[in-house]
């Protein structure tokens, strides 16, 4: 087994673990974590995520009597996250381009459980340490959602799950995914294509008209799959459209997703034939809300102090994306997502510098350090 940073993250992105598969790293990460001394729970969220692991929760005894300090990372990866084969060199670790490389969030776990383990090593006097390992959070955040978080006795705490080191993320917006069902009429698409009313052609005129991309500074919104049809020679009946929108503010939220339902209704009323008109259902759902924590939060306070004290610049900042932070904020836990080094993931050009792999140990062990000190 290596401790070593490099070796350890190669060795756990060699693990296969795209979502609702995250066995093998969740066997790892438990062997790992009771050989380091934890007490170690994983819960029965696999059940409802349809997945074959669960949500990985680890409990570090600690001399320093103050309240716990939590760090969180996910187990699992996007597609295509099967064989990685990472590529090393002098300074950079990389997908060798067929796959991601599995840094979002390996690096974060490797970073978390490295940084632990030299704290414990070094016999230094902390603080209890609570460690969450989540699964399928790359497909809705579902393995945090099922997640009893009265289990949580942390004063504040960490998610290791953003890009750059030094960023600090202190606020994430709100999601709501969108599926959209556009009904028309079939025909046959070269004798009698007058009686029918094409799906893809209303589902394109309603997609035109959608506010989409960056609507202002905290508001964002995405249409990202769009299924229908069945032949060339049939003039389609159906179309599937996905998407999202995404706020930090309530109310603008409220108004992208009124004004995508919008485009899709006047776009199905343009269309009828005869006594036939095209109709149109569409599901908003919530899928998690934004949090923000001031400057002035300890959590903050505590990154940026122990940021500055290893030579790296905090860079205190709202950001665009999801997190397991979103679901497990509360007022008596506070909890900000840390960059990792992570680059360019969700993409086969994936990479991570070695230089970074090693700050971020040392900033968890730093973290460690001077919330026990304090």
């Amino acid at each position: 087994m290596a401790w070593e940073i490099v070796p350890y993250f190669c060795e756990l992105v060699l693990l296969d673990s795209e979502s609702r598969d995250e066995r093998r790293m969740a066997d790892r990460i438990l062997q790992d974590l009771k050989a380091l001394g934890a007490e170690v729970f994983e819960d029965d969220c696999a059940i409802s995520n349809q997945g074959n692991a669960g949500n990985i929760f680890a409990c570090f005894p600690g001399k320093v009597e103050k309240a716990p300090l939590l760090f969180c990372a996910h187990l699992d990866t996007v597609v295509p996250g099967r064989g990685v084969k990472p590529v090393v060199s002098a300074t950079r670790i990389s997908s060798d381009g067929s796959t991601v490389l599995g840094s979002d969030d390996k690096s974060g776990v490797a970073q978390i459980i490295l940084g632990i383990k030299a704290i414990l090593d070094s016999k230094e006097e902390h603080a209890p340490i609570e460690v969450l390992f989540t699964v399928s959070e790359e497909i809705g955040l579902l393995g945090t959602k099922h997640f009893d978080s009265s289990r949580i006795k942390s004063a504040l705490g960490y998610a290791l799950d953003t890009q750059d080191i030094g960023e600090i993320v202190c606020g994430a917006p709100s999601q709501n995914s969108i599926t959209i069902k556009i009904t028309g009429k079939e025909a046959h698409a070269g004798v009698e294509p007058e009686k029918g009313i094409n799906a893809i052609r209303v589902a394109s005129e309603a997609i035109a008209a959608m506010p989409l991309g960056r609507i202002d500074f905290e508001t964002t919104a995405n249409m990202g799959v769009i299924q229908g049809g069945i032949a060339t020679n049939i003039v389609p009946k159906e179309v599937f459209i996905k998407g999202e929108a995404r706020s930090h503010n309530p109310q603008k939220l409220e108004q992208i997703c009124k004004s995508i339902s919008t485009a899709v209704g006047k776009a199905v009323e343009k269309h009828t034939v005869g006594n036939d008109k095209a109709t149109c259902e569409i599901k908003i759902h919530p899928e998690y809300k934004s949090f923000f924590i001031p400057e002035s939060s300890p959590a903050i306070v505590l990154a940026a102090r122990a940021m500055q004290k290893l030579g790296i610049t905090p860079d205190i900042r709202k950001g665009g994306g999801g997190s397991d932070a979103n679901i497990l904020n509360k007022e008596d836990c506070p909890i900000v997502i840390l960059g990792t080094g992570m680059q360019r993931y969700h993409t086969v050009h994936e990479y991570i510098e070695i230089a970074d792999l090693e700050k971020g140990k040392a900033l968890v062990s730093e973290i460690i350090r001077q919330y026990s000190r304090d």
